[in-house]
């Protein structure tokens, strides 16, 4: 435990130049006395550690001084950089032996790719904690080739070009600024700005993307967790909500609630099916969310959800009719 403990502490002076007792303390969660043994056993064993005196004092490494963790490429350290920056580790309870990792795999990058690296991991965000769109879905996969496109954007700060199929419209072109990509459940949403507005696009939804050269109008830095939140409240109370009631075969349940901003109750119906009062963000989202399921789902209520989808069942039968 000391041993790895004493690489953390020369990690966290390689890549922050001269740090406290105190600070150094905190990093490593022991006590300041801790910190002032490791530093002389560091000494003693041959590493280049000094004391500087006055108000900004600290420890610090001679210059030049690094470990080396060799086979690690740029792309293989973001990866580990990006699994490791998020939840795993505490629900494993890894949380101390992953930080010291992680400043393994950062110092392990060439200089020209540290900060890069670095920053890039904060633009990804793993399966937050439970909300909006954390519900189970239907799994959706994007193409390789647009998911790379997208993440390029990301990472290098560019604007991006996307042409985005919404729900039920034609698909467009629009450029955005993108924020970072979050996986829930295994669906992928990229957050962006378009003119200044919040916006957040299904991957499975993008149909090609193309990075441009004009940097993207973002903050340096972002507390995407944070803004993931945000963004899912605001989806939530925003709109013209709407409650409906539907009666639904219990092995589609999942893909309706999926899409569904809550399920206000629940109950077996007489023939096996299941009655569900469930809440959309809109009209249209409802009539969609039971229409794709077809004779798996029947809207019972309100009564407009029922003549909308009969309408539109009646032009889709007239469409396929016999003709004359």
């Amino acid at each position: 435990m000391r041993a790895d403990r004493l690489v953390s502490l020369v990690l966290l002076l390689r890549q922050h130049g001269r740090l406290s007792a105190a600070t150094l303390a905190r990093e490593l969660e022991v006590s300041t006395r801790t910190v002032l043994r490791d530093i002389e056993a560091l000494s003693v064993a041959g590493v280049p550690v000094y004391a500087e005196r006055g108000r900004h004092g600290g420890f610090a490494l001679l210059p030049g001084f690094r470990t080396e963790l060799t086979g690690l490429n740029h792309d293989e350290a973001l990866a580990l950089l990006v699994a490791g920056s998020r939840r795993g580790a505490q629900a494993f309870g890894l949380g101390s032996a992953l930080a010291s990792a992680m400043l393994k795999v950062v110092d392990a990058l060439p200089e020209s790719y540290r900060d890069t690296a670095a920053g890039a991991a904060q633009r990804l965000l793993v399966d937050p904690e439970t909300d909006l769109l954390s519900r189970r879905l239907v799994a959706e996969e994007a193409p390789d080739t647009i998911v790379a496109e997208v993440l390029r954007a990301v990472f290098t700060g560019h604007k991006l070009r996307i042409h985005y199929a919404a729900v039920d419209r034609t698909p467009k072109w629009r450029t955005v600024d993108p924020i970072g990509l979050v996986t829930v459940r295994d669906q992928g949403y990229l957050l962006a700005t378009r003119s200044g507005a919040d916006r957040t696009y299904r991957l499975s939804r993008i149909l090609a993307a193309e990075e441009l050269a004009e940097p993207a109008q973002r903050p340096d830095r972002v507390d995407l967790e944070r803004a993931w939140q945000e963004r899912s409240r605001q989806f939530r109370t925003g709109g013209d909500q709407v409650t409906v009631l539907v009666r639904v075969d219990p092995a589609r349940r999942e893909e309706l609630v999926g899409t569904a901003l809550a399920v206000i109750a629940e109950q077996a119906d007489v023939d096996g099916r299941l009655r569900l009062e469930v809440t959309f963000q809109d009209p249209r989202h409802a009539e969609w969310a039971v229409w794709q399921l077809g004779t798996n789902a029947e809207a019972l209520a309100p009564q407009w959800l029922r003549d909308s989808l009969r309408d539109r069942a009646a032009a889709i039968a007239t469409c396929y009719g016999v003709s004359s």
